[in-house]
C-alpha cells in the first residue's frame, strides 16, 4: 500500500499501475475541496478519470466523478436449479431474444420501485454494451465453510452474475450537468446540487430495477428461481462521515457481501468487507479484475491472433455468448489484470475475506436479432 499526499494506493506492487491511471488520480485530487483520493488494485484509466478509484469531498459534490453509467453495479443470484441439472449446452441454445425490449409491465416495475412511470424505457431489462454482461456460474471452492454455511449459501446450485447500469439514464443525467455546469462541483444544500443528486438516485433505483428484470428474463428462458444474495453499485456518490464519497468503478464496502468478478475466463470472488481497515480505503473495493488494455488496444492486440469463434470458449471450460464481432475483442480474458492478484492485494490490505470462489460457465454478452 502506497500513500503520497491525500492519495492512498491499495496495491502491492505500486509499480506495476499504469501511470497514466496515477495521473488521474493526482488531476482528480487537486480539484477544489477533494480531501481524499484512493486508487484500488483494479485501477486502470479512464475517460480522463481513473476507475477502480473512490474521492472524498467535505462539501462539493462533481457528478463527472460518477460517471455517466449511474448505478452501474453487480448482482448475484443463488438459483433453486441444482447443478446436475444444469446442461451448459441447452442453456445456451435457449438464450435469445434477451437483447429486445422487455415485454412486461415497466409502468408497473417502476411505480412499484417508488420510480416515475414516466422514466419506461426500451432500455429498461437489458444488459447494454461495453463490459456489462450476465454470468452464469458455480461454486468452485468454498474458502470460509463456516461464514459460508452462516450465510445459508449453497454449494450444489446454479449461481447467476448480472452486471448492468442505468443504460442511457445516467448518460443523459451526466449530459445534462455537463453543459450547465462543465466539471465544476456543486453544493449539496444548493439548488442544482439537489437537483442532480434526486435524478441520482433514481438513476440507482432504475439500475437495480434493471438488473432485477435481466435476471427475471434469464430465469424464465432457463427455468429457475433464485434469491439475490446481493446487488451493489459501484458508480455513485454517496453522504459519508459528514462528506461526500464518489465512487468510480469502486464496489461498497458499507454495504454487506460483495462480488468480485475476474475477466469471463477467471474465477469470481464472492467475499465480505472487513471494518477494521475500511477507512483506508474510504469504506470501498475493488469492482472486478480492472482492464489491462483499452478497448482500443485490446481489439489491435488480440484480432490479429484469433477468430471470434476462438475466443467463444475459455480456458477454464466455459463459453461465452458474444455475436458483436468487436467486442468480443474489446472484453477478452486476455484484456484485463489477473483477479488473483487483485483479491491477494485486498487481502493483504486487510480489507475482505474471501467467501467462495465462482467459477464461469456460461457469460452473455449480447446476440444478435
Amino acid at each position: 500500500m502506497m500513500q503520497q499526499s491525500c492519495i492512498t494506493l491499495i496495491a502491492n506492487d505500486p509499480a506495476r499501475v499504469d501511470p497514466l491511471a496515477i495521473d488521474q488520480l493526482h488531476a482528480t485530487a487537486r480539484l477544489d475541496g477533494i480531501s481524499r483520493v484512493v486508487g484500488l488494485p483494479d485501477l486502470h484509466a479512464g475517460n480522463g478519470i481513473a476507475v477502480g478509484a473512490a474521492f472524498w469531498s467535505e462539501n462539493l459534490i462533481y457528478p463527472h466523478l460518477v460517471g455517466s453509467d449511474i448505478g452501474c453495479g453487480m448482482a448475484l443470484w443463488e438459483t433453486d436449479l441444482a447443478l446436475r441439472k444444469f446442461k451448459l449446452g441447452a442453456a445456451e441454445r435457449k438464450l435469445h431474444d434477451l437483447d429486445t425490449p422487455w415485454q412486461g409491465d415497466s409502468q408497473g416495475a417502476l411505480i412499484a420501485a417508488d420510480l416515475p412511470a414516466a422514466m419506461a424505457d426500451p432500455s429498461l431489462g437489458t444488459i447494454g454494451g461495453g463490459n456489462h454482461f450476465v454470468e452464469l456460474q458455480r461454486v468452485e471452492e468454498v474458502a470460509d465453510s463456516e461464514r459460508f454455511d452462516e450465510l445459508e449459501l449453497d454449494r450444489d446450485r446454479l449461481w447467476m452474475m448480472v452486471h448492468s447500469g442505468s443504460r442511457g439514464l445516467g448518460h443523459a443525467i451526466l449530459t445534462t450537468h455537463a453543459a450547465k455546469h462543465g466539471s465544476a462541483g456543486l453544493k449539496a444544500d444548493q439548488p442544482d446540487g439537489l437537483a442532480y443528486l434526486a435524478r441520482h438516485d433514481q438513476a440507482l433505483n432504475w439500475a437495480m430495477l434493471n438488473r432485477r428484470i435481466i435476471a427475471g428474463r434469464f430465469a424464465e428462458k432457463l427455468g429457475f428461481e433464485g434469491r439475490c444474495v446481493l446487488d451493489i453499485c459501484h458508480n455513485s456518490v454517496t453522504p459519508h462521515h459528514g462528506g461526500w464519497l464518489h465512487r468510480k468503478g469502486a464496489a461498497p464496502a458499507d454495504r454487506g457481501l460483495v462480488a468480485i468478478p475476474g475477466s469471463r475466463g477467471d474465477f469470481s470472488y464472492l467475499v465480505e468487507p472487513l471494518a477494521d481497515r475500511a477507512d483506508v480505503a474510504l469504506h470501498s473495493l475493488a469492482h472486478g479484475a480492472g482492464r489491462k488494455w483499452s478497448r482500443k488496444d485490446a481489439h489491435a492486440r488480440l484480432s490479429r491472433r484469433y477468430r471470434p469463434a476462438e475466443l467463444e470458449r475459455t480456458e477454464l471450460g466455459s463459453r461465452v455468448i458474444c455475436e458483436d464481432r468487436r467486442l468480443i475483442f474489446e472484453e477478452a480474458p486476455q484484456a484485463y489484470k489477473d483477479i488473483g492478484g487483485v483479491i491477494g492485494d485486498l487481502h493483504d490490505a486487510g480489507l475482505i475475506r474471501v467467501i467462495a470462489l465462482l467459477r464461469p460457465l456460461l457469460s452473455y454478452k449480447t446476440r444478435r436479432v
